[in-house]
């Protein structure tokens, strides 16, 4: 199977923790220089030391700045390009707070949407060209299964991850004819901050317990268990792969069977 990834650079955005860093592992074992792009300098120093390196050629960087600041964002994407093109763009950022799709307030739809759809779009820009370049691409968006069945008490998330998956749908059909793929991986409870956040919300919302709201979630995980975020990095790095150049457009759960539909 053609795993390999030497000689190409990817870009791997939030990934001073959680699913990005674990993407960020995965993807450096295979040989791909990486570029973790997150807010906290210090985070990603200490990020940058867990990357291995598999050979010389390898080369990892960093890059602190806020995804909603697009003018910054598209900056620094396009100063790490022109000394480096990149063929392996992973779009991941953290979901926006709970709560019901009909209460929230406009401005948080409209910080959501800069912070996931725009930024990903400023960084699609600043890449592309050296992705056409290199006739090789593939774009990964980690984003949630709300966009096959949404999940309650996420309205806002919901409402945006869908936006987000339409967008890669239509980048698929148009981007396919250069040998860049566009797909999503979907991931489901993974043990990150994220996570943590929605137990704590759940357990205030109902008078439960943290435990007792994982065992409710839990209930309907065939698998019986929460994912660890190298399960979700290793299903990221396959589509990066050369193994995966004929799959374009699609979602990809990760999830241990939770979601219903197919």
């Amino acid at each position: 199977m053609k795993l390999d990834l030497g000689g190409k650079h990817a870009l791997v955005c939030g990934a001073s923790q959680g699913i990005g860093r674990a993407a960020a592992i995965e993807l450096a074992a295979l040989g791909a220089s990486v570029t973790l792009l997150a807010r906290s300098a210090e985070a990603l120093t200490a990020a940058l030391a867990t990357l291995p390196v598999r050979d010389s050629e390898q080369g990892h960087a960093t890059i602190a700045v806020d995804m909603a600041d697009h003018a910054a964002l598209a900056a620094k994407i396009e100063a790490l390009v022109s000394a480096r093109p990149v063929q392996i763009l992973v779009n991941n950022t953290g979901g926006p707070p709970g709560g019901p799709a009909h209460s929230a307030k406009v401005e948080e739809y409209i910080a959501a949407f800069n912070q996931h759809l725009v930024a990903n779009q400023t960084v699609l820009a600043a890449v592309l060209p050296g992705m056409r370049g290199s006739g090789y691409g593939r774009v990964i968006n980690v984003i949630s299964t709300s966009v096959k069945e949404p999940i309650k008490n996420l309205g806002v998330s919901n409402t945006i991850r869908g936006a987000v998956a339409n967008w890669a749908k239509t980048l698929a059909t148009e981007l396919g004819p250069f040998g860049i793929t566009v797909n999503n991986v979907l991931p489901g409870y993974t043990r990150t901050r994220r996570l943590e956040q929605i137990l704590g919300d759940r357990a205030r919302n109902t008078g439960q317990s943290e435990d007792a709201v994982a065992t409710t979630m839990l209930a309907s995980v065939p698998l019986g268990r929460f994912a660890d975020p190298g399960e979700i990095g290793s299903v990221i790095a396959f589509l990066a792969s050369p193994a995966a150049g004929y799959i374009n457009g699609v979602n990809v759960p990760v999830d241990g069977g939770r979601t219903l539909s197919l």
